[in-house]
């Protein structure tokens, strides 16, 4: 298989003209302002200092802006990757010898280096089609699961309380029993800033809701000293841009970190590629998911070189660049060097936010991933899809986040399974004065054509269904008319066969060839075809019994039933002939 790496070097910025700057300046200073709360909330998710966030918003778009292939989409840190990265975080501290010091920093980063890596390599292999490994109700299912995980993770942000325990129910009971060490002033605010934030998105503001929470938060904390009352703030952030360096990845266990970079490759490119996707629709912008792996290893590999953590695409930022204007990734560009500025400008500003404002923005934002909507869209469609749904989220609450991508990637192999395991057959017929073969469940004037039975099964026969198939063609075999002797299989729909497959339909062919009747099998794919002969099935069968099409079967049948009467027709005279010269 030939192995085709195009970079996509400067695509977001082609056919860049000097006009767009009026567009993609607003656009970028408006991704900065609403990207500068969540940069500065998210990393406490994973326990990582805030900075970390900026600098994942600053190198990741420059990165993307070099490499990604779209003109609109805006990477930058997302609540439910967080999540993932939090838990395979936590599976690697668990895994390093006891006594040794534990730098979360520089685990996030050899994360987000693992992430790149594994991006690259799935490009490599044109793995862009694992994007759909995780459908759309297994996604909905899991970020609800990922919501509740994080608005648990905030209690003891709005409280100021520590909590220990982990799971879902645990942290409450245990905010229950230390409710007499509450601080209520960061409760208090904290819900403050929650309502806060729905107004402002009730009212449509203008100010989009983290801003005017972090512009709020910073004027009530320097008039009211709020660090001096009680209340938990950031504190200092380090001036300007870390240095490039590596993170010392020979010292964590390697393992681990592989793993964890497969679980957090997998969300955050499966929901990066489905955001990707919606807003390149109302763009018009066609999404390879292929090409976007390169933008999306370039932009994971940069925040791991520059001491941040893994990023996906960025739903609030898209949105933000989409609905100002944006017309290139020159957006990305100026929300990077204005968050530069903020870095080193706004030092003193930064340090005094209070966390239960950030408490709230995460909260927001974690509700923000519970998609009702879309639930009961599911349950309206498939009731098993909202099943599959459940379990995904289920997982993730149940057994934590990082095991809860393991229940839903299995819980997407059984719905897969279970899509493919009972294939549907019919039998099909003629429609009187038209022409083609019609589904005779579907279509009440198709009548069976006399002497043949054509069936048709859609889908590919492999091991887990060919049992299936073998009986449920038996069946159908045996309620056929007395006069039938032809059976076709329409195998148009039939991709894949194996083994198991071949060996199945050598029964079927067995037992038809009891009842009397020729097995034959129609509009069979080369491949297919290719593993019966390997098989000795073909043979079998008779090579006589292959046909290109169904028409060529029901001409062949017909062919030899007028050879079969004319033959019956010469014998009566050839014995009477016979009689008189014996005579």
């Amino acid at each position: 298989m030939a192995v085709s790496f195009h970079l996509p070097i400067l695509r977001g910025l082609g056919g860049f003209r000097s006009d767009w700057l009026r567009s993609d300046i607003p656009a970028g200073l408006s991704i900065a302002a609403v990207g500068l709360p969540s940069a500065i909330a998210y990393p406490a998710i994973a326990g990582l200092p805030p900075e970390t966030g900026i600098y994942a918003s600053i190198v990741a778009p420059i990165a993307y802006a070099l490499f990604g292939p779209s003109r609109l989409l805006v990477v930058g840190p997302d609540a439910a990757t967080m999540t993932v990265l939090a838990a395979a975080m936590g599976a690697v501290v668990a895994a390093m010898p006891a006594g040794t010091p534990v730098d979360r920093v520089a685990i996030a980063a050899a994360l987000a280096l693992g992430v790149g890596c594994f991006c690259f390599a799935a490009r490599l292999l044109r793995l862009g089609i694992l994007a759909n490994f995780l459908s759309r109700p297994i996604l909905v299912g899991f970020f609800a699961g990922v919501s509740l995980s994080i608005l648990v993770g905030q209690i003891s942000r709005f409280t100021g309380v520590r909590i220990e325990s982990d799971g879902l129910l645990a942290p409450v009971a245990e905010i229950l029993r230390k409710s007499a060490s509450i601080h209520w002033p960061s409760l208090l605010f904290g819900l403050a800033m929650f309502c806060l934030l729905w107004v402002a998105k009730a009212m449509r503001s203008r100010i989009p809701g983290p801003v005017l929470v972090v512009v709020v938060s910073f004027l009530l904390s320097a008039i009211f000293d709020f660090q001096g009352r009680g209340i938990a703030v950031i504190g200092d952030i380090p001036r300007g841009l870390p240095s490039i360096s590596l993170p010392p990845i020979s010292q964590l266990p390697l393992d681990k970190i592989a793993l964890g970079s497969a679980a957090v490759f997998l969300v955050s490119f499966g929901a990066g590629i489905v955001a990707a996707r919606s807003f390149g629709a109302k763009a018009g912008e066609e999404v390879d998911a292929n090409q976007e792996l390169i933008g999306l290893g370039a932009a994971n590999i940069a925040p791991g070189l520059f001491g941040a953590f893994p990023i996906s695409v960025s739903d609030s930022r898209t949105a933000i660049n989409f609905s100002v204007g944006g017309r290139s990734q020159a957006s990305g560009l100026v929300s990077a060097a204005t968050l530069i500025a903020a870095l080193v400008f706004l030092h003193s500003a930064l340090r005094i936010l209070p966390i239960p404002a950030l408490a709230a923005i995460l909260a927001t934002a974690a509700i923000g991933l519970i998609d009702v909507h879309e639930l009961k869209r599911i349950w309206q469609i498939s009731r098993m899809e909202f099943v599959f749904a459940l379990i995904a989220m289920w997982g993730a609450i149940s057994f934590g986040v990082l095991n809860g991508v393991v229940v839903a990637i299995v819980a997407t192999l059984i719905y897969l399974l279970r899509k493919t395991m009972f294939p549907r057959d019919t039998l099909l017929g003629r429609i009187p004065g038209r022409d083609g073969f019609y589904d005779m469940q579907r279509f009440p004037d198709a009548a069976a054509i006399q002497g043949v039975a054509i069936c048709l099964i859609q889908g590919s026969v492999l091991f887990y269904n060919a049992d299936y198939v073998r009986i449920r063609l038996r069946d159908i075999a045996k309620s056929l008319a007395p006069d039938t002797r032809r059976f076709v299989l329409d195998a148009s729909a039939m991709v894949h066969l194996d083994s198991t497959g071949a060996a199945a339909l050598d029964a079927v062919q067995e037992a038809l060839q009891q009842q009397g009747i020729v097995f034959c099998v129609a509009e069979l794919n080369a491949e297919a075809r290719a593993l019966l002969e390997r098989a000795g099935v073909a043979d079998r069968i008779g090579a006589m019994s292959f046909f290109d099409d169904k028409e060529d079967a029901i001409g062949s049948f017909r062919l030899q039933e007028a050879e079969r009467k004319a033959v019956q027709n010469e014998t009566p005279q050839f014995r009477e002939g016979s009689h008189e010269q014996d005579v």
